[in-house]
């Protein structure tokens, strides 16, 4: 079958182990079945991959991809829950949940196989490529916002960086839902667009926010951590999901966190609920993901350069 997959991997120039090619059908074990894929999403956690980071040397070939809605083996249209082992299902009780591509092959391809427990029904409402930008970006902001944060309407809430998948799903979902959303962005175009998405107040990077925040959703890092910190209203929380500027920030401003009563949370995708939670939301509000670009499966560089060259607002889908 066709299938994208990271051959090498080069820290530095993570495209140079890109491939795509025939593969090898999936192996199905007991418990597992096969998803015919007709979309699937990039994420930078397969730039990531790519780089040789979360991913064992000793497991590739692997096909890249985290996120994919397609049919299964009857036929009925379906999203694949990418974490395997959350419960045991599939895999059995002991061990560690993993994400595809760290261990499992990926969503890149003709056909991927998943556990069984993994298939969650794909609203008729949404399209496959927009189903497919759901399980990872959308599901992590979804959790950031409604599990972690545990904000209500009419709470206010900044998210760092416009523009990445799980900022901009953060924008749409928190607008829907009735939050007084605020975003920031280096670049003046990114922040035109989060206003068109919802967002209250749109901001350049560290700059002063008209009042302090309930929550700060945090994916950028080290560059935007004081500013996040500063910009937190007594008793607030920030959330953290990702370090794309680095994990190390200069400062921990631990006085301002004890004097502020600050909380601070990590979270890492969601559970398979809360994607079923997900989808029933994005149906009942009428909400749909925000798609930078397609491409057809069989032309992933294009689509990885895309991703890797950090203009992209929204989500990169491939279909097949």
């Amino acid at each position: 079958m066709f299938a994208v997959y990271a051959s090498a991997m080069d820290f530095d120039h993570p495209l140079n182990g890109l491939e795509w090619g025939e593969r090898p059908e999936p192996d199905v074990p007991p418990g597992w079945t096969t998803v015919d894929v007709r979309a699937a999403s990039l994420n930078h956690h397969d730039l990531w991959s790519l780089r040789g980071v979360g991913l064992d040397p000793e497991y590739l070939p692997m096909i890249l991809g985290c996120d994919a809605a397609g049919l299964d083996a009857d036929g009925n249209e379906v999203v694949a829950y990418p974490v395997v082992g959350a419960t045991g299902h599939g895999v059995g009780p002991r061990e560690t949940p993993t994400i595809l591509t760290e261990r499992y092959q990926g969503t890149l391809a003709e056909r991927v196989a998943v556990p069984q427990w993994n298939l969650v029904p794909k609203p008729p409402e949404l399209s496959f490529a927009e189903a497919a930008c759901l399980p990872t970006a959308w599901l992590t902001a979804y959790r950031m916002l409604f599990t972690k944060a545990e904000v209500r309407p009419g709470d206010s809430v900044l998210v760092q960086g416009a523009g990445g998948g799980v900022a901009t799903a953060a924008i749409v979902l928190g607008a829907a839902a009735g939050l007084r959303m605020f975003a920031t962005s280096r670049d003046e175009e990114k922040r035109r667009r989060a206003r068109e998405l919802g967002a209250e107040g749109v901001f350049e990077a560290g700059a002063r926010l008209p009042h302090r925040v309930d929550a700060v959703l945090e994916t950028v890092g080290a560059a935007t951590w004081s500013h996040s910190l500063k910009s937190l209203a007594t008793g607030g929380t920030v959330v953290i999901s990702g370090a794309t500027s680095g994990p190390n920030p200069p400062s921990g401003e631990l006085n301002r966190l004890f004097f502020r009563e600050l909380r601070v949370l990590g979270s890492t995708m969601g559970t398979k609920e809360e994607l079923q939670g997900l989808l029933n939301f994005c149906v009942a509000k009428g909400v749909r993901p925000v798609i930078d670009s397609t491409y057809p499966m069989d032309r992933p560089r294009e689509a990885f350069e895309r991703l890797a060259g950090g203009e992209v607002f929204g989500k990169v889908v491939l279909e097949r």
